[in-house]
């Protein structure tokens, strides 16, 4: 039985498929499962501005970031939770309050366009949050998938809900 080499052009046309699935697939931000492009860019940029503001506890910075029609239902019927700016602005002064220090780590999941122009933000979330107890200061650890959306307002991004 003899063995017959490929030729180069037979091999070529072999590997051709491969290379055209390589070099047209898309490339994603840096460290998230996010297309790269210029709009998705923009979407990751302004949350990072507010990983930072929630893990410095900027209140001021996480108030301009808010819409003034902000409204959180938190995923419930009843309306005992539901959160709009002002309760929201309360949440906030609490979480400066009784948060000593924080860390903030966002894992970027997803980012759904809707028709109205509202931007879907899925992350994972993971947050390390030093609170005072009755044993002294201890760290307090949450990790959680969520959902921040965002729309514009006028120039700028804001969040509607999901803060």
């Amino acid at each position: 039985m003899t063995r017959t080499r490929p030729s180069p052009l037979s091999l070529a046309l072999l590997l051709l498929p491969i290379a055209l699935q390589i070099g047209c697939a898309t490339r994603n931000i840096p460290n998230t499962r996010v297309e790269d492009n210029s709009q998705n860019r923009e979407i990751v940029e302004f949350m990072e501005v507010y990983r930072n503001a929630v893990q410095d506890r900027d209140i001021a910075a996480l108030l301009r970031m808010a819409s003034p029609n902000y409204f959180d239902d938190m995923g419930t019927p009843s309306g005992d939770d539901d959160v709009d700016y002002e309760t929201l602005k309360a949440g906030l002064q609490r979480l400066r309050n009784e948060v000593i220090a924080a860390r903030y780590q966002i894992s970027y999941r997803g980012l759904t366009y809707i028709h109205d122009g509202k931007v879907l933000v899925d992350v994972l979330y993971t947050g390390w949050f030093k609170v005072d107890t009755p044993e002294g200061p201890q760290w307090r650890r949450r990790l959680e998938p969520h959902r921040i959306v965002l729309a514009r307002e006028g120039e700028q991004l804001r969040i509607l809900s999901g803060m």
